[in-house]
């Protein structure tokens, strides 16, 4: 019975190299003109982004060519990355973001219920109030990422990850690479197809979206997918724009209100609210800081 498998196994391998021949032919000089990205290229034609637009975005001069993405198994941040951000300076500074943008910060308040000073401490530690917002081409930074789970990416991680690996331990990195490779994938593929779908709504060019190595953009430095759900015009000219101060303290607003804020919550329930924005416990732990220091310091 196991031989008749092999055997059956071993024509059918035969008949797909006959029959699909070509058409891998194709695929090579696809992936050739394509940059390195035909498996984000493919799956952005599954949901409905025209082939060729996808294509002429990929082959701009501002897309790197896709080789390999390394990833890590068990990132995570620690407190020292937000450290500075307690010292008297940092807080002085929280505080004059708060002052220099109360007129739009109290309007977003009034209208979200959400405590202004909760989002100027978001401002001061995303983008120190506006000043650094990224000059990154943010669609290939979250193309880059989106790509951890393609499958010669994927491979050649398991192989980086399982070099020199005791025998104890390889299934143990074959499956969390396996799993870190989608997760890299699910999470910001979305955001890809987002950054297609904001740029076709606002009749915006998806490589002129600037931001920080991580993709998000704009004062409060949202992904895409959080621009076209809470994005918000503030200042009523008809336009959403996250450089905008008023647009942007009132699509943070909305973002934590969307997710359960209330100013008479628990502070554990407010944890649970700023993790969706930033899933760290230590920025958690500095944006709730600076904005009980924001708060007193205008008492």
């Amino acid at each position: 019975m196991r031989a008749s498998r092999a055997l059956r196994s071993a024509l059918l391998s035969v008949a797909l190299v006959v029959s699909i021949g070509v058409p891998a032919r194709e695929a090579a000089a696809a992936s050739a003109t394509e940059n390195g990205w035909s498996y984000l290229i493919d799956k952005l034609q599954r949901d409905g982004v025209d082939r060729a637009w996808a294509r002429e975005v990929f082959r701009d001069p501002r897309v790197p060519q896709f080789t390999i993405l390394e990833f890590g198994l068990y990132p995570g941040e620690t407190s020292n990355l937000y450290r500075g951000f307690r010292t008297a300076t940092s807080v002085a500074r929280a505080r004059q973001c708060r002052a220099r943008y109360a007129a739009e910060l109290e309007s977003a308040q009034k209208r979200f219920n959400v405590d202004a000073s909760v989002v100027a401490a978001i401002f001061h530690v995303e983008t120190s109030c506006g000043h650094n917002r990224g000059s990154h081409v943010a669609l290939w930074r979250l193309a880059r990422l989106a790509m951890a789970n393609e499958p010669e990416n994927l491979r050649m991680n398991l192989a980086r990850h399982l070099r020199g690996a005791p025998a104890s331990r390889r299934a143990q990195i074959d499956a969390r690479t396996r799993e870190r490779g989608k997760y890299l994938e699910d999470t910001f593929y979305p955001e890809v197809l987002a950054t297609f779908r904001l740029a076709q709504r606002e009749k915006l060019d998806p490589l002129g979206i600037l931001g920080s190595g991580s993709g998000a953009f704009g004062i409060p430095q949202f992904l895409p997918s959080s621009y076209l759900r809470y994005g918000v015009d503030g200042n009523g000219n008809g336009r959403i724009s996250l450089h905008e101060p008023a647009d942007a303290a009132h699509s943070a607003a909305n973002y934590l209100s969307g997710h359960g804020w209330r100013d008479d919550m628990s502070s554990t329930e407010k944890r649970t609210v700023i993790w969706t924005y930033n899933r760290s416990g230590a920025y958690i732990d500095t944006v709730l800081a600076l904005s009980d220091s924001i708060r007193r310091g205008r008492n």
